[in-house]
C-alpha cells in the first residue's frame, strides 16, 4: 500500500523533458533516458535474463539486508530470484544507456545478485572496470561463473559483507556507484556517507528502490539535502545523484 500511495504522489508531481530547464539534465533525459534506439547489446541483456528465468537450480541464499518480502525460505530457485529480485529488462537497458552516455571508467556496485545489472554496466562501456560486492557466497560464486561464461572480462565480483569490504575500497575514486544491496535507511545513509569520500565532480550515485519503504523514502530525502549533492533525479524506482559544482541545486522527478 505504501508504494502505491507513493507512486500516485510521484505521478502527480513528476514531469517529462518539457519540465526540465537544466541543459545538463535535459540532454540526459532526451539523449539517454528517452533514447529509443535498439542497441545491439540489448539482445545479450535479454538472453542472459531469459536464461536465468529458465534456470530451476536451487540455491541457498544468505540475506544480509532487509530480507525478502516474497520468499519464506532461504532455499530458492534461480528463476524465482531472477523474476522477483533481478533487474528488469527495461531497467537493465536504461543502466546500459546511462553507462554508454557517461562512460565511467571505475564503477562500484553494492549487491551483485545474479549479475543482470552488472552485465549491463560492463557492456555499456568497454573501458569501464566494474567492482561488484555480493554478500551471499553461493550467489557470488554462481554469478562469477555466469559472467565468465558470457566472456565479461571487465568485472570483478567480491564476496563479503559491505561493512567489511567498503573500508578497503573507499580509497578508490568511483565515477559510478550503484546501490542495490541493503534496502534499509540506516545502512543506505551509512554507505552513502562512506562512499562520498570516493566521489569527484562528475561522479554519479544511483540508488535502487528509493520508494521501497517509508524508511527508504526518508533516506532519499536526507540524501537530497546533503551539501555535496547538487542535482538529483527521482524516477520512482531509482534515485540518481550528481555532485557537479557548476550546477544549481535542483531536484527533479521524471517519468520514464
Amino acid at each position: 500500500m505504501f508504494q502505491i500511495i507513493e507512486y500516485i504522489k510521484f505521478l502527480l508531481k513528476s514531469s517529462n523533458q518539457h519540465g526540465v530547464h537544466s541543459p545538463f539534465v535535459y540532454d540526459l533525459v532526451t539523449k539517454c533516458f528517452y533514447d529509443n534506439t535498439t542497441h545491439k547489446a540489448y539482445a545479450k541483456l535479454s538472453d542472459y535474463r531469459k536464461s536465468l528465468l529458465k534456470n530451476k537450480q536451487k540455491i541457498e541464499v544468505t540475506d544480509f539486508g532487509s530480507g525478502s518480502r516474497v520468499f519464506k525460505s532461504n532455499s530458492r530457485t534461480l528463476s524465482a530470484i531472477a523474476k522477483t529480485s533481478g533487474t528488469t529488462t527495461k531497467r537493465a537497458q536504461l543502466l546500459y544507456r546511462i553507462v554508454k552516455y557517461f562512460k565511467p571508467e571505475h564503477t562500484l556496485e553494492l549487491g551483485t545478485s545474479l549479475g543482470i545489472a552488472t552485465q549491463a554496466m560492463a557492456l555499456g562501456y568497454s573501458e569501464n572496470t566494474v567492482t561488484s560486492i555480493e554478500g551471499c557466497s553461493n550467489i557470488s560464486e554462481f554469478t562469477k561463473q555466469q559472467l565468465s561464461d558470457l566472456n565479461i572480462e571487465n568485472v570483478t565480483v567480491k564476496n563479503g559483507e559491505f561493512e567489511t569490504l567498503l573500508p578497503k575500497l573507499k580509497a578508490n575514486a568511483y565515477d559510478l556507484v550503484f546501490f542495490d544491496g541493503n534496502h534499509n535507511k540506516a545502512a543506505t545513509l551509512h554507505y552513502f556517507n562512506v562512499l562520498l569520500e570516493t566521489t569527484h565532480n562528475d561522479s554519479i550515485f544511483i540508488f535502487d528502490d528509493i520508494h521501497w519503504s517509508k524508511e527508504m523514502s526518508e533516506a532519499w530525502e536526507i540524501i537530497k539535502t546533503h551539501p555535496k549533492v547538487t542535482v538529483t533525479i527521482d524516477t520512482f524506482f531509482w534515485g540518481l545523484v550528481f555532485f557537479r559544482k557548476e550546477q544549481v541545486k535542483e531536484n527533479f522527478k521524471l517519468r520514464l
